[in-house]
């Protein structure tokens, strides 16, 4: 929370609110059109795309049956494994806004939409144009009258706000509703929150401000997350994210022991 604020010009009324957070992932892949995100991360006609409520009942099924089909795994591995993906696609945008610009994308289950049709990904995720986003009081959108605004008190009310909608109303019911129908310990599946929330502001580290190991800190706290990874030297001597617990990916008929898996010798 001591880090500097950084807050981007606005760029327009209908771009202002998310353009830190898509000129971030255009800095860190090239691109803002990726498998698992919607293009420009807002969708603006919901013909074929679902609400993520939907994750909680009737299509988590198909995206667990569609995981076990993709990599051929048991249940449970191929459930924590699908779970892997989308929480790191469904995380990422939130926590670019609040990394680049404290713009915060207030994505709960209601605000996110899903669709199975990209064969590049299991899932795509997108944000409804309705999104409310929280800011600052010195951010330039909390004077410009947008109705899906929201300026919060301060930084730490901004973390709140956060945790709030990503992690109780989004993430953790879909957790709850994973683990009624496969055996997997919720360890396990925050294990890859925490995660992908570390390799995602690593890897976009060289676009965004302040030190991104102070970010990566204050996120994982704030979500109560920090003891599920560890930042260790790789062996370039790069930061690498080392988990403490396992995606089970080792499990798979074809293994894979991921960078920072916590049975890696």
């Amino acid at each position: 929370m001591d880090q500097v604020t950084a807050v981007l010009p606005l760029q327009g009324p209908a771009t202002a609110p998310l353009a830190p957070v898509t000129a971030t992932l255009r800095s860190t892949f090239g691109t803002d059109d990726l498998p698992g995100l919607a293009p420009g991360l807002l969708v603006a006609d919901e013909a074929g795309w679902a609400p993520a409520t939907t994750l909680t009942d009737s299509r988590l099924p198909e995206l667990l049956a569609s995981a076990v089909r993709l990599w051929g795994g048991t249940p449970h591995a191929s459930a924590a494994l699908a779970w892997k993906a989308y929480s790191y696609w469904a995380a990422l945008p939130v926590v670019l806004g609040w990394a680049a610009a404290r713009r915060v994308p207030l994505l709960d289950h209601t605000m996110a939409l899903i669709h199975f049709a990209d064969r590049r990904a299991l899932i795509t995720v997108g944000l409804r144009e309705s999104v409310p986003i929280a800011v600052l009081p010195n951010d330039p959108l909390a004077l410009a009258g947008l109705p899906q605004v929201r300026v919060v008190a301060d930084e730490r009310e901004l973390l709140t706000t956060l945790r709030a909608t990503l992690l109780d109303g989004h993430l953790s019911p879909l957790v709850s509703a994973i683990q009624s129908e496969v055996r997997i310990g919720g360890r396990t599946l925050l294990g890859s929150v925490a995660s992908g929330i570390a390799n995602g502001l690593l890897r976009a580290a060289d676009g965004l401000p302040g030190s991104t190991v102070e970010a990566i800190d204050t996120l994982l706290d704030a979500l109560d997350l920090a003891d599920l990874v560890e930042l260790a030297p790789g062996p370039n001597g790069e930061l690498t994210v080392q988990r403490r617990t396992c995606c089970l990916a080792f499990t798979l008929p074809q293994p894979k022991v991921c960078q920072g898996c916590c049975i890696r010798s």
